[in-house]
């Protein structure tokens, strides 16, 4: 946690200009490209100047920026912000997290929810794929058992956040040996693959999934919430630039699962330009 904290008092040194557009993102791929993808549709659709924050840290120091007027949008994940932010207990239903954190984030932090994308980055524990047919593996229940003799391997925010592994342990009666080894998210997958860990908590939409040879486990008992990814925007600059508000309304519904599959193994896994990968998104999405 101090880690993030230094994070976010480096970050806040610098101040969000009120005549330009501040995008900001988390510290991984997918972030990354949804936090180009907005600023792309900003500068395409209004003619405003953009400047771009991005792979920032992790939620807390973007939600702090936002909050602080530091930056002033950035992508977001309606499960994350019901429990990491709120501290609200889980809720299965899509639609009910939605309006409980829009509610919550404009009354709260004078922070808006706009129209979600179009895709639910759930949690997904990962296994290797010969151990998930060498075992006969399906869900995480199938492999509470083998966890016994495992390593697994986790990104920091998963080991501290409430919806993470302590909850996730105790779901699952998983029993690992000794503690999970901490590591930044987008080493976990290859860590997975080079059999470093033999267990990770990634994202259901990485695109590294099927190109290292993965498999995600079915989260049998629905121990995570729904992740519906949405970009939030500070309420000053909703007044200020309603033409923005627009642009990013005009994203709403656009990005399906495979969809950012795709957009993620682009970046991740034929190590393209983001910001190609998203121009061309946005032309076959909206026209040149």
């Amino acid at each position: 946690m101090k880690r993030i904290v230094l994070a976010a008092s480096f970050l806040l040194t610098a101040c969000s200009s009120s005549d330009r557009i501040v995008i900001g993102s988390k510290n991984f791929t997918e972030q990354v490209i949804l936090g180009e993808l907005f600023a792309q549709q900003i500068e395409r659709r209004t003619g405003l100047e953009v400047d771009r924050r991005l792979n920032l840290g992790g939620t807390l120091v973007c939600h702090q920026a936002i909050v602080a007027g530091q930056i002033d949008i950035y992508p977001e994940y309606t499960g994350t912000g019901l429990t990491a932010i709120l501290g609200a207990q889980p809720m299965n239903d899509s639609n009910q997290v939605y309006e409980k954190v829009k509610t919550d984030y404009a009354a709260r932090f004078a922070v808006d929810w706009t129209e979600p994308l179009g895709f639910n980055n759930t949690f997904a524990i990962i296994v290797r794929a010969g151990d998930a047919a060498k075992f006969n593996l399906r869900t995480i229940s199938d492999s509470a058992p083998l966890t016994r003799d495992w390593t697994a391997g986790f990104g920091y925010e998963f080991m501290e956040r409430s919806d993470g592994y302590r909850g996730l342990s105790q779901a699952y009666n998983l029993q690992f040996p000794d503690e999970p080894r901490v590591m930044d998210l987008g080493l976990t997958y290859r860590a997975l693959a080079d059999g470093q860990v033999d267990f990770i908590a990634g994202d259901s939409t990485a695109g590294l999934i099927e190109s290292l040879g993965l498999f995600a486990l079915e989260d049998d008992k629905s121990y995570f919430p729904p992740y519906d990814a949405a970009p939030v925007i500070r309420h000053e600059i909703v007044l200020k630039h309603p033409e923005v508000r627009e642009a990013l309304r005009e994203l709403g519904g656009k990005i399906s699962e495979p969809a950012m599959r795709r957009l993620n193994y682009a970046v991740d896994g034929e190590r393209r330009d983001v910001a190609q990968v998203v121009s061309e998104f946005l032309d076959a999405t909206f026209g040149k």
